[in-house]
């Protein structure tokens, strides 16, 4: 069983800057890639970044630039810093990491972007 909690989301006006933490418990932290997701009301929940156990990354073409994924295994924590913020960039994020055939997701956090 794995545990994710992510904080860091908020209000912040467009052009700004937010980082957004997943903390992970219950298993092992570091063998496996990890994700963030986001959901838009009305939209499906899309793909933000994913950052393997080798620390590739990878990013959709709509935060490429922009947002920078990472991770801490002593902290069995993944980061997603989010520059330059965009209206568009409103949603819940959610971290995800799939473990054995089985997904977890955290309970997401909110970001809104709003001047």
């Amino acid at each position: 069983q794995v545990q994710l909690v992510e904080s860091g989301g908020g209000l912040v006006q467009p052009g700004g800057s937010l980082r957004l933490s997943c903390a992970a418990s219950g298993s092992m932290f570091s063998p496996y890639a990890m994700a963030w997701y986001r959901q838009a009301p009305g939209k499906q929940r899309e793909l933000v970044a994913r950052i393997t156990a080798a620390n590739r990354e990878n990013y959709a073409d709509s935060v490429k630039g922009r947002f920078a994924v990472s991770r801490d295994n002593a902290k069995n924590t993944v980061y997603l810093q989010m520059n330059s913020l965009k209206l568009e960039d409103t949603a819940v994020y959610y971290c995800y990491t799939g473990r054995n055939g089985r997904d977890y997701w955290g309970q997401g956090t909110q970001v809104t972007v709003s001047s």
